[in-house]
C-alpha cells in the first residue's frame, strides 16, 4: 500500500485508541482492524503537536456537524472525500433514505471492503464505494454510482486539505461548490498557516515529509479564503472550544486576534448560491 494508504492506517489507529479510553468522545469498534499492519507505528513515529487529541476531537467535531446538518436540512446525500478507513457508515445512525458515498482511490476501497467482509461488518445506511483519483476529474465515478447534482449534498473531507497546495485546495472547494444544489453544507478542517513552521510541530511535520506526505497548506484566514471559493463559513471552531474538544485539548486555546499562535480549524459551510 502507498503513502496515501498508510496514512489512512495511521488514522484508524488513533480512532482505536480514542475508542479504548474510559471517557471517549466517539467509538469506533472497527478502527483497531482497519489500523494494520502499520497504524499503530505510525502513531508513534507521528508524535507530537497535539496530533492524537485533534484526531479525536476533529473525528467527534465531524461526527457532531454530520448529525446535526442531516437531521435539521433532510439532506439524503452525504459524501466522504478521500473516506480513507472511516466506518461513520457502520458507527452513526443514519436516517432512512441516506445515501453515503465513500470516495477514495481504488487500491484502498479494495483493501478496506476485504477487511470489513472479513469482520462481517454491516453497514446502517446505503454506502456506495467510488473509486477515483481526487487528482483527476473524479465527479464522473461519483456521479456513476448515484450522485445527483440537483439534490443538496453534505461533503465531508476530514485530514485532507493539509496535504494539499493552497490552489489545490481552492480548486477542489471551488469544484464541490459547482456540484452543490442551493442547501447544500460542506464539514471539514484547515490547518492554520504557523503550523507549518512551528518548533512546537517540527518533528512531526519532518516525518510526514520524509515520509512523503508533508503538510503543505494553512491559512490564518478561513473564512475570507472559503468565502472567495464558493463558500460562507456556518460554523468555526479550534480544539479546546466548546463543541470541540473542551476539556480534552491539552492546550490553551489563543484569543483570536494574536498573530501567530498555532491554530487548527474545525468549519462547517454552506454553498453561496445565486
Amino acid at each position: 500500500m502507498d503513502a496515501v494508504s498508510y496514512t489512512a492506517q495511521w488514522m484508524a489507529a488513533a480512532r482505536a485508541q480514542e475508542s479504548e479510553r474510559e471517557d471517549p468522545l466517539f467509538v469506533d469498534p472497527l478502527a483497531r482492524d482497519l489500523a494494520a499492519p502499520r497504524g499503530f507505528e505510525l502513531i508513534e513515529r507521528y508524535v507530537g503537536g497535539g496530533v492524537l487529541p485533534f484526531i479525536s476531537i476533529r473525528t467527534r467535531f465531524l461526527d457532531d456537524a454530520i448529525k446535526e446538518i442531516v437531521a435539521g436540512s433532510g439532506i439524503q446525500q452525504v459524501v466522504l472525500i478521500a473516506a480513507g478507513m472511516d466506518t461513520r457508515a457502520f458507527r452513526l445512525d443514519w436516517p432512512d433514505g441516506t445515501e453515503l458515498y465513500e470516495v477514495d482511490h481504488a487500491p484502498l476501497i479494495a483493501e478496506k471492503r476485504r477487511r470489513l467482509d472479513a469482520l462481517g461488518a454491516e453497514p446502517r445506511t446505503d454506502r456506495r464505494e467510488v473509486s477515483a483519483d481526487l487528482t483527476k476529474e473524479w465527479l464522473p465515478a461519483l456521479e456513476a454510482a448515484g450522485f445527483d447534482r440537483g439534490r443538496p449534498t453534505l461533503w465531508v473531507a476530514e485530514g485532507l486539505t493539509f496535504f494539499l497546495t493552497e490552489e489545490q485546495v481552492g480548486g477542489l472547494l471551488r469544484l464541490l461548490a459547482s456540484a452543490s444544489a442551493p442547501g447544500s453544507h460542506l464539514a471539514f478542517d484547515l490547518l492554520g498557516r504557523a503550523m507549518l513552521r512551528s518548533p512546537f510541530s517540527k518533528r512531526f511535520l519532518d516525518a510526514l515529509a520524509a515520509d512523503g506526505t508533508p503538510w503543505l497548506f494553512g491559512t490564518d484566514e478561513p473564512e475570507e479564503f472559503l468565502t472567495a471559493h464558493g463558500w460562507k463559513t456556518t460554523d468555526l471552531r479550534e480544539p479546546g472550544q466548546p463543541g470541540a474538544g473542551e476539556g480534552r485539548w491539552p492546550y490553551e486555546v489563543q484569543p483570536r486576534g494574536r498573530r501567530g499562535a498555532n491554530r487548527l480549524w474545525l468549519i462547517r459551510a454552506e454553498v453561496v448560491t445565486g
